[in-house]
């Protein structure tokens, strides 16, 4: 059953790499950051822009965008039921009113987090909306203890605990057999998950330090990541968004 899923899942990318080569290259002409408007679909993943401390020079929020955005949405699309297009996703300001209308948030960099105060209030009222956060690409103690001060200082009282592999949203679209299949291509320690809860027990934010799926799901169409930890980075940002949709 395993070899089956996995060989689904493979297949899967394999069509996606087939059809995103020719559809990437618009945004591969200069690098620069282009906001994109989303269809009006059900799935729409927010990307933040928030505050920093200038640690990976103000622009850790970006990393990998949009190649990878597009990339988990069109594995979204051939996997899922869920109504969305490979454009489904946007760049939004957290301190924004517009970051109520998106249910989902994706969090690059957060080790270079410094909110402001009005960012605060929104990751606050976002959360107490029955919002979802996906944190990624960080490590070592420093970013951890930058971010999570972030989030304490949004959340007094509460803080992060880690998460083991049984934990649902590792299986709320196919089962991950093991958190450490992509440790041996980003940098840092052991990676370890970490899961903030709202006042409901729900998951609330889910970070990984020490890992960095957007680099998968960016890079494996060009060969750079092999297939098997970018299947687990796939199965894993489509668990989140799962089980971001349905708690």
């Amino acid at each position: 059953m395993k070899q089956a899923t996995f060989l689904t899942t493979a297949l899967t990318l394999a069509a996606i790499l087939t059809a995103t080569l020719a559809y990437g290259q618009r945004f591969r002409m200069g690098r620069g950051l282009t906001q994109n408007l989303p269809p009006a679909t059900e799935f729409v993943a927010a990307r933040w822009h928030f505050g920093t401390n200038g640690a990976v020079g103000n622009m850790g929020w970006s990393h990998n965008y949009p190649e990878s955005d597009i990339h988990l949405n069109e594995f979204l699309v051939r996997a899922t039921s869920i109504n969305l297009e490979e454009s489904s996703y946007r760049i939004v300001e957290l301190g924004s009113d517009e970051v109520f209308d998106y249910p989902f948030a994706y969090v690059s960099e957060p080790g270079e987090m410094e909110l402001t105060d009005q960012e605060v209030e929104h990751l606050r009222e976002f959360i107490g909306r029955g919002g979802f956060v996906l944190m990624d690409d960080f490590d070592g103690e420093q970013q951890w203890q930058q971010m999570r001060s972030q989030i304490i200082r949004t959340f007094p009282g509460n803080d992060f605990v880690p998460l083991a592999i049984d934990h649902v949203v590792f299986s709320a679209y196919t089962p991950l057999e093991d958190l450490q299949a992509m440790s041996e291509y980003v940098p840092g320690d052991n990676i370890t998950y970490y899961g903030l809860f709202d006042k409901k027990g729900n998951l609330a934010i889910l970070a990984g330090l020490n890992n960095d799926l957007a680099n998968f799901w960016d890079w494996y169409a060009d060969g750079s990541m092999p297939l098997k930890p970018s299947t687990d980075a796939f199965r894993l940002g489509t668990n989140a968004v799962i089980y971001g949709m349905t708690h």
